[in-house]
């Protein structure tokens, strides 16, 4: 199948930085986006970034300007360099990635096991 995992998170002051880390491996064919969603205590989860296969962006308009996505398609990893972070970030962040992949070649998402931010004011 496909794993993700992610690495990066931690406890941070507001308006510090921290990078998230996300590498896809397993049976891969191709994976198409990538992307970052999180979730605070007592909240749904929500999108903060997504990127494609061609390398377009889309972010949350609470990140836009201070968050920063990218990805290196030889390593299926995706990054997430977040800056001027705010208490409000403070979530579980999962990484996401929709990929062609598994024993049957499929297209489906998949999700890492999420990763602790913590922004302290």
């Amino acid at each position: 199948q496909v794993q993700l995992v992610e690495s990066g998170g931690g406890l941070v002051q507001a308006g510090g930085s921290l990078r998230l880390s996300c590498s896809a491996s397993g049976i891969i064919l191709r994976i198409n986006s990538m992307g970052w969603y999180r979730q605070a205590p007592g909240k749904q989860r929500e999108l903060v970034t997504i990127i494609t296969s061609d390398g377009s962006k889309n972010y949350a308009d609470s990140v836009k300007g201070r968050f920063t996505v990218s990805r290196e398609n030889v390593k299926n990893t995706v990054y997430l360099q977040m800056n001027s972070l705010k208490p409000e970030d403070t979530a579980v962040y999962y990484c996401n990635a929709n990929v062609v992949g598994g024993i049957s070649l499929q297209r489906r998402d998949y999700w890492g096991q999420g990763t602790q931010v913590t922004v302290s004011s």
